[in-house]
Formats: structure tokens, sequence, C-alpha cells
């Protein structure tokens, strides 16, 4: 038996997928708490760059696990109830590290996490859209990966304020994301249900994450995009705060939240600049200024400075917003609609890889070139990566014909 989606027409009203993204958004704002803090951890419990790394990865292991056991979970279930299983892991995270008293609670914390943005970036994405009336489908597609992002980003800068100018540097920001999380639970329980099934409701079964032979030709080259986008976030949201700490001079951590956020920002801005720009378009063309803004950020730790660094997060997040957001938003429409679910979680699991993988040698590299010299060498891979993902896509990709061709 196949699901039946409800057609969006069947839902005029826009409130439902905008409270969706809100609820998208609240969970990605917990998994990057943690990011400016990192530095207040080593100093209390006592460990290298390269246990940060690690940690961070932990958490991306945490989301291609759900993900490849679970990821099209929602198609069976319905969506609802695994936002709710996200939102009960991205609670059960905030209270980890709450509670903290060391390396073990640090690391289920991030599991946890982990597992909340797993259920989340497949089901949440399609969510949201499903929730859209026809009219408002364009603006649905750019509201979910701007959650996805703007929490991304969100989860940072909020903690680096609290952490620099209020009481409780290590608890009040978990507390605040618990405030929210309770919030987007309200929000979640009256959301319409958008799976329905014709027939019984299949069995439940672990559905691996995969992609139909019709999707394959879109699916390859917007997932290595992803890759290489996500490679770039990955660096900045684990180890950029030691980075700007150590190479730059920068211990203010709300300054190092900022600079993380406006990375995320810039994303949504390449996201919403992306209008009605063909995806074969985009794709090459946010692998190239991915590769302008790493040059940028590259460039900053040689001449140590952090304009440049910020000038270089800015463009690179800009690049990346036009690769995601139009990789994802192919991916989407060619997957059929029972498949929906896992194809999109397929797309997260290949992203996924690129922000943990690249990461952890950073981290690997760090304890015996240091900090400096293993970001230049990651922004000099990365740029190779993006680049040779670019010129791929230009050769690869099929160009739609002129118009009376």
């Amino acid at each position: 038996m196949t699901n039946d989606q409800r057609d969006p027409a069947d839902r005029p009203r826009s409130w439902p997928y905008m409270a969706a993204a809100y609820v998208f958004a609240v969970v990605m704002v917990g998994t990057t708490l943690p990011t400016p803090l990192y530095g207040l951890y080593q100093e209390e419990i006592g460990f290298s760059s390269l246990m940060v790394t690690v940690i961070f990865a932990v958490y991306a292991a945490g989301v291609i696990a759900v993900l490849t056991v679970a990821g099209g979970v929602s198609d069976v279930l319905g969506r609802r109830p695994v936002l709710l299983a996200g939102l009960g892991c991205a609670a059960a995270s905030a209270l980890c590290f709450l509670f903290e008293g060391g390396l073990p609670l640090l690391f289920a914390g991030r599991v946890l996490s982990g597992f909340s943005a797993g259920l989340f970036t497949g089901t949440a994405t399609v969510a949201v859209m499903e929730l859209a009336p026809r009219r408002h489908r364009g603006r649905a597609s750019f509201a979910a990966t701007a959650a996805n992002m703007l929490g991304l980003g969100c989860g940072p800068l909020l903690a680096g304020l609290l952490a620099e100018y209020a009481p409780w540097p290590l608890r009040l920001p978990y507390l605040v994301h618990l405030g929210l999380v309770a919030v987007a639970a309200c929000l979640t329980l009256v959301l319409p249900e958008t799976v329905r099934h014709a027939g019984p409701r299949p069995p439940l079964r672990p559905r691996r994450p995969s992609v139909p032979a019709e999707t394959r030709s879109v699916f390859v080259p917007a997932a290595l995009a992803a890759f290489a986008g996500f490679a770039m976030f990955g660096l900045f949201t684990s180890v950029a705060p030691s980075f700007m700490a150590q190479t730059l001079g920068v211990h203010n951590l709300a300054v190092s939240g900022l600079v993380v956020f406006l990375t995320f920002a810039a994303s949504t801005v390449g996201q919403a600049s992306l209008g009605g720009v063909p995806a074969e378009r985009a794709l090459p063309l946010g692998c190239f200024v991915l590769v302008a803004g790493l040059a940028a950020i590259g460039g900053s730790l040689l001449a140590t400075s952090l304009a440049l660094l910020v000038a270089g997060a800015v463009v690179a997040g800009v690049g990346q917003g036009l690769l995601f957001r139009a990789g994802l938003s192919a991916v989407s429409a060619r997957a059929p609609a029972d498949r929906r679910g896992e194809t999109t979680s397929a797309f997260f699991v290949v992203a996924y890889l690129g922000i943990s993988l690249p990461v952890v040698g950073v981290g690997a590299l760090s304890l015996g070139l240091g900090l400096r010299d293993a970001g230049l060498v990651f922004s000099a891979c990365a740029m190779v990566l993006a680049g040779s993902i670019g010129v791929w896509l230009l050769r690869t990709v099929p160009r739609r014909p002129r118009p009376g061709a």
C-alpha cells in the first residue's frame, strides 16, 4: 500500500507550514548551541582540539545513524509522530548538557542532538512543504531550508550572547532552549497530519534512505555539492571559535557566535537569491562562490585578519545556500510522493558525511600542525573538492533546451 499525500490546495491556511518551520528551526538551534562553548568545556574538563572535533563528529554520527535506519519512517507513521520524537531527543540532549559533569554527558548530549537532527532533517523539510497551500509552495521550499540554516546559525549566536553577558554560561543556554522546545512541542501537537494511507497502514520496517532510479540523475550532483557545502559548515560549527581565539586573538564568545551566525545567515540569503535560476545553473554557481569564500577563509588565517574571515564566511555561506536549496528542491520534486521522506533523508546523509568527516581530519592535523596550518590544509582541500564538483556539474548536468529549439 502506498500513502496518499493530501494536496496542499486542500489546506488553504498558511499558518501550519510556518509553525512547522518554527519547530524545525528550534530543533536545529539546539544542535549548534555548544559551538562557542567548547573552549569553556576545554577549560573545565581539559581536552584537545581533536576531542572537540570527535565530540562534534559523534553528533554527525547520530544524525547519519537515524537517517540510515529510519530515513523513511515518517512515510509510514506520519510526519507528526516523528517530529514529536525528535523534539523529545532535543529536550533530552539539553538536559544532558544542563547536568554535564564531564565527557560522558557531553557525548550523550551530542548523540541525542544528532538523533533529533536526524529525525528532523528529512521529515521536517517534507512536512513544511506538504503543509503549505499550493499558492505558497515556492515559499514553503524556502521556509524549510531557511529554518534549517537560520536555526543552525542562531544556536551559536544565542549561546555566545548568553555565555558572554549572562550568568551560568554553561547552563542558561540550555534552559532557554528547553523553553523553546516546549513551545515547539505544543505547536506540533496541533499541526495537521499530511500522511494518509489508502488502506491499512503498511507494516513499520526499517527503511534505509535510498534513491529511486528516476531521481538519481538529479540526486548525485546535488548530493555531491551538498557534501562540499556542509564540509565548510562543519569547520565553522566545531573549531572556528578556537581558530578565532588562538589565531586571531578573538576571545569574546558573542563575537565568535556572531561570525558563525553570519555564515548560516548568508546561506539563507543565498537560498533567497536563487529565485527562478534553474538548478543546473545554481548548483555549479554555488560551488564556485563557495570556492571564493574558502579562499578568503584561508587568506584570513595567513593574514590573521578577522575582517577577511568574516568576508569569507559570508561569501562561502552564500555559495552553500545557492547549491543547497537548488539541490534539495530538485531532489524533492523528482522523488515519488510515497518515497519523498527516504529520498530527502538520503540527501542529508551525504550532507552530514560532509559536515563530519573532514572536520575530524582537521582535528587530527591540528595535533601535528597546529590549528592555523590545519585550517589552511582544510581550506585548500575543500577548494579543490568544490571546484572539481562545479566543473563536473557544468559538463554533465543537462541544460534546458532553448525556447523554440
